[in-house]
């Protein structure tokens, strides 16, 4: 879940084309209308680079029941192959595509490529942009080596690491969304790694969306206390914590209530363990910034975050976030004063310090109100800024220091393995 409001198709839409030497080109596995942190992050970059006016286009998998006839042709949106992805229902990841992306541009040809998604796509668009001279950067934006443990390939952690490391390297720099996360990256051997903060809409995540009326469709009056999780229903989540931890907070105070939104491979074995909590399936806009704003403590469990939008959204909406000290968490929570942060790796503590709320709702209202405070200092334009400015001005460094010399660099066995499979 994340802030985007706006329809993908007015973001494509939204502003005049830039001169060609202020193109940026997005490569990415997931987009709006899909609905998830990483989609909606990058809507949001691709709008601010938008804003400052450069010139952006989109590569991303065909998306079935969304993408019109004809759309191919746009020059704002370049549509590949893509496949289901196991697994996650409504996700797809893309098939190689280097010979359409070296005409496309070849035709139109940006200053620097953003590859957010590490897929066969995004491995054809680097052998692309090698090809041709252009500077490519990359994004670190999921935890895919961790994820590996809760599907039980835990065996596969380090062959995900090793083609991670060879995926970023290959490119002039990767991007991250906090510092904890590029140390890890660092420690594995991934170079040139630079932070790139996250922003939220203050506006709309608001205590001031708080409705009785929708509480009172959940069963609480408008003293009792409501826990929310927002986000995917996946093994890689740790959902278990957090009913567990509303456990026992109902032994502390039965008339505590737990709200689920999202969607996800879980959700229908959650629903049918767990019959006394409210699911509101997938909720965007407006309606996600309500369901915040009526809720009063946030119950975050997951260790597999790159960063974590949903941290700040809670931030903003004025809850008690409860979270693991990591991610989005570390960097914008001040324990006891902002949020309340639980060592990595203790459920334990986690479980107790929900309970503590359940117990003593009174002790924890000055951290709503220190955590709304916080949000305006989330500002999404500081972070389109900073994106402009890893991304172009690394790209001029990128120019002139290397010319065409990547153009000629030998192919790996991953680049003959993904040549392969793109069509003739």
């Amino acid at each position: 879940m994340s802030v985007l409001q706006q329809p993908a198709g007015q973001l494509i839409r939204s502003r005049p084309r830039a001169p060609e030497q202020r193109h940026v080109c997005i490569v990415t596995e997931t987009y709006p209308p899909e609905v998830n942190g990483v989609a909606l992050t990058l809507a949001r970059l691709a709008e601010g680079l938008r804003l400052q006016g450069y010139a952006v286009s989109v590569v991303r998998p065909r998306q079935p029941g969304f993408d019109r006839c004809g759309a191919d042709n746009d020059p704002e949106g370049i549509l590949v192959r893509g496949m289901p992805l196991p697994g996650y229902q409504g996700l797809r990841f893309g098939l190689p595509a280097g010979g359409l992306l070296r005409r496309r541009w070849k035709r139109h040809r940006p200053m620097v490529v953003y590859i957010a998604t590490e897929g066969p796509l995004g491995w054809s668009a680097l052998r692309a942009a090698r090809r041709l001279g252009i500077p490519a950067f990359s994004g670190f934006h999921t935890n895919f080596h961790t994820y590996a443990e809760y599907y039980h390939a835990g065996w596969l952690h380090w062959l995900i690491i090793g083609y991670l490391r060879a995926f970023h390297n290959r490119t002039a720099g990767t991007i991250v969304a906090c510092s904890d996360l590029r140390d890890q990256l660092q420690a594995a051997g991934v170079k040139n790694v630079s932070i790139l903060g996250r922003g939220v809409d203050s506006g709309l995540f608001h205590p001031g969306r708080r409705c009785s009326e929708l509480r009172r469709q959940w069963g609480a009056a408008d003293l009792d206390q409501v826990a929310i999780y927002v986000g995917r229903l996946a093994p890689e989540k740790n959902l278990g914590l957090a009913f567990r931890a509303y456990r026992a907070m109902r032994r502390e105070n039965d008339t505590v209530k737990f709200v689920v939104v999202g969607d996800g491979p879980q959700r229908v074995t959650l629903q049918r363990e767990h019959a006394d909590v409210i699911f509101c399936g997938l909720q965007t806009g407006k309606e996600l910034a309500r369901h915040y704003a009526s809720a009063d403590v946030f119950l975050f469990p997951s260790e597999t975050e790159t960063f974590g939008n949903v941290t700040l959204e809670a931030i903003a909406s004025g809850l008690v976030v409860v979270a693991y000290d990591y991610a989005a968490a570390h960097v914008h929570i001040v324990h006891g004063e902002s949020g309340l942060l639980i060592p990595c790796g203790e459920p334990r503590t986690f479980i107790d310090t929900a309970a503590r709320i359940a117990r003593e709702p009174q002790a924890v209202f000055h951290i709503r109100s220190q955590a709304r405070d916080y949000a305006p200092a989330l500002d999404w334009q500081r972070v389109f800024e900073r994106f402009a400015v890893l991304l172009l001005g690394s790209a001029r460094r990128e120019h002139a220091l290397s010319g065409d010399v990547v153009a000629n660099s030998s192919e790996t066995t991953l680049d003959h393995y993904f040549h392969r499979l793109e069509p003739d």
